[in-house]
């Protein structure tokens, strides 16, 4: 299916690694010119050349700390710079420490608060006004499934993320018909995180080997394993396009069916 994204532009934020990384690929190999974002220089550069080589449009690397407003202002100002405009927005933030509730502070609520809402809330505002201006605007919000149903130990994830979900569904309503937004919750993928703790726990002796250990990982879901990041970002990537013109206000759960929510 041709997807239709043949020189659009989009910027993904925290897109180095993980989730972003994966989102950024696939619209990088529909043809669109990507600003690919992330803080360590080096994994940047590695990012970039990655994804340059999957598709035909330009791909740049922005260095730049989601927590700081000035450098989510450089990032949306470099992607128009770039590429003239922007049409596609995906947000994307690593996760908050994991932790029980009794063993948070406030400055770990704050900190939550400003990695994972204040981030988003600041790349849209900067961005809106040039979505607007695209024949196609779309913006997608990377979540997680634990908006949908709470995961042990992910008190700031569980309860921050809401958030997300609520300024998504506003915009939804607020931006369109110029802009369309959407918000995709994914379950396990084999990110470089879930690599890096299967490993561990291979190390710990908890598995024999990696493959016994990721498919634990797959253990209660439906599809019987983890999700491959490049599932995510084709999501991404058709939630980005005109063939999904009439998907406006939607929480997409993309978790193989491991979630036991109705709704």
């Amino acid at each position: 299916m041709d997807l239709e994204l043949d020189g659009t532009s989009a910027l993904v934020t925290a897109s180095s690694s993980g989730l972003g990384k994966a989102s950024a690929t696939a619209l990088a190999r529909e043809g669109a010119n990507v600003v690919v974002n992330g803080r360590d220089e080096e994994r940047l550069a590695e990012a970039v050349d990655e994804i340059d080589a999957v598709g035909d449009g330009e791909v740049v690397g922005v260095q730049g700390d989601l927590t700081e407003k000035a450098d989510i202002e450089h990032l949306v100002e470099r992607t128009v710079e770039e590429f003239g405009g922007i049409d596609t927005l995906v947000t994307s933030a690593g996760g908050p420490p994991s932790g029980a509730f009794m063993d948070t502070d406030d400055e770990d609520w704050y900190q939550a608060f400003d990695l994972l809402v204040m981030s988003a809330v600041r790349t849209v505002r900067a961005a809106a006004p040039h979505l607007k201006e695209s024949d196609q605007g779309t913006m997608t919000f990377v979540t997680s499934r634990s908006v949908k149903e709470a995961i042990d130990s992910l008190v700031l994830s569980n309860s921050v993320r809401m958030a997300v979900i609520g300024l998504e569904k506003t915009l939804s309503r607020e931006l369109a018909p110029e802009v369309r937004s959407n918000a995709v919750l994914p379950g396990p993928h084999e990110t470089s995180r879930i690599e890096d703790l299967v490993e561990q726990a291979v190390d710990r002796g908890d598995y024999e080997n990696y493959e016994e250990g990721l498919a634990d990982w797959g253990d209660g879901i439906p599809v019987e394993r983890i999700g491959d990041p490049m599932e995510l970002g084709d999501a991404v990537a058709f939630l980005s396009s005109p063939k999904s013109s009439y998907i406006n206000g939607v929480a997409l759960p993309i978790e193989g069916g491991a979630g036991a929510s109705n709704l």
